[in-house]
């Protein structure tokens, strides 16, 4: 069978929910005169927390008005020609919930999760980059919040982010998914790993394959990317051609590999025998994509 083409699926939290107007970052007199606006919508982050429904189906977006004028203001970006920012902040600000990601990642809708994603990867950067590696010199916020300089020698830290592979490892007619010793029974996923320095996503796929299951791959594939604040991944996703079968896994990352057909997939997921990713993820996507349509059950 040919993989499906990328594009050709539409995965959770790679859609463009928000315009983020680069070009604005840096220029402050528009900054303060949009921050003020009655239609700016902010949303206070404290650690890597932030105000929503009890629902956790909507962000509780507030006014400048309604909020302390401490904290570091983040401007994420323009959306039908409404500025959104970011407030970080010490603690929450009220008593309503107050939430990570992780806690509202299945429920929360577009186009709020776009602007979390955006929102949290910059506060948790912030929170672990305090200080210039360079000479220890404390560094402070520019560009809007997209920007570290060091406060003595000028040098600009950017925010990072770690790209890593995920993959559909098939021989065909099957689809090897891998379990980690820690998971709950029955939960399987496909397989995943950060790339190395100097190595090019597709080495890392056939590395990551080889390492964890002892499978051999050949033909790789690219299917689409997904941004994953957990802290600050960029996912990165694939399908990957078999060479060989058999499975060894490492012990370590994997506890177990299997292959699966599809009606075993079909009728393990249905029996909830096999517990597959949750929808939001690029995983679930990559399974239903090789499978052809949705499937039942999710962590």
């Amino acid at each position: 069978m040919q993989f499906p083409e990328a594009g050709s699926t539409d995965i959770a939290l790679s859609v463009r929910t928000h315009d983020r107007v680069g070009e604005r970052r840096t220029d402050e007199a528009w900054l303060a005169q949009a921050w003020t606006a009655p239609t700016t919508r902010i949303v206070p982050v404290a650690g890597t927390t932030f105000p929503v429904d009890e629902a956790g189906a909507a962000v509780r977006w507030r006014t400048s008005a309604d909020l302390p004028k401490a904290g570091m203001r983040i401007f994420l970006g323009s959306r039908d020609d409404v500025a959104h920012f970011a407030l970080v902040v010490d603690e929450p600000l009220d008593g309503g919930r107050w939430t990570g990601f992780r806690g509202v990642v299945q429920t929360l809708p577009e186009p709020d999760a776009g602007f979390m994603v955006h929102a949290i990867a910059l506060a948790e950067w912030h929170a672990a980059h305090r200080f210039c590696p360079r000479d220890g010199s404390r560094l402070v916020a520019s560009d809007a919040g997209h920007v570290l300089r060091c406060e003595d020698n000028a040098h600009q830290q950017f925010p990072r982010t770690d790209p890593a592979v995920i993959m559909m490892v098939t021989d065909g007619e099957r689809a090897l998914l891998g379990r980690q010793e820690s998971w709950p029974e029955g939960r399987y996923s496909t397989l995943a790993g950060f790339v190395d320095p100097g190595e090019s996503l597709e080495e890392a796929v056939v590395r990551e394959v080889r390492e964890e299951t002892g499978v051999e791959v050949g033909e790789v594939t690219y299917f689409g990317n997904q941004p994953w604040p957990f802290p600050q991944s960029l996912m990165v996703g694939f399908f990957a051609r078999a060479r060989t079968t058999d499975i060894q896994v490492d012990g370590a990352e994997i506890s177990d590999a299997r292959w699966f057909t599809r009606e075993e997939m079909k009728e393990q997921a249905e029996s909830g025998t096999l517990v597959l990713p949750g929808g939001i993820s690029i995983s679930r996507s990559l399974v239903e994509a090789w499978y052809g349509a949705p499937l039942p059950g999710s962590w």
